[in-house]
């Protein structure tokens, strides 16, 4: 599997944040999981923009996501609905890290 395409950005103001994070039931069944999501990243303004895993690594994956603020993904991330979707999709959370991107 490769990198989605990204797709164009909403305008000024807009957040990309970077992510990886480390798996515990592999890329296939994170993939699924995270496809299968979509209506709740659009419900909390989580705009995905390109993911994907490194090459020689596929229990290490990589997300770009367009969010309004960090303030606001960091609200995201503690929703019981969103802890318990990265649970399922075998995110080893204490691995993960964001890093807001900038120009």
């Amino acid at each position: 599997d490769g990198i989605r395409d990204s797709v164009a950005s909403r305008g000024l103001g807009d957040v990309y944040k970077r992510q990886n994070v480390e798996l515990s039931l592999g890329y296939q069944h994170w993939k699924k999981l995270m496809l299968e999501n979509e209506g709740f990243r659009q419900e909390n303004e989580i705009k995905l923009l390109a993911y994907g895993h490194e090459e020689d690594n596929e229990n290490k994956v990589w997300a770009v996501t367009e969010v309004p603020s960090m303030e606001h993904m960091a609200g995201v991330m503690n929703k019981p609905e969103m802890i318990k979707i990265r649970e399922e999709a075998g995110a080893i959370i204490e691995t993960q890290k964001m890093i807001k991107l900038v120009e």
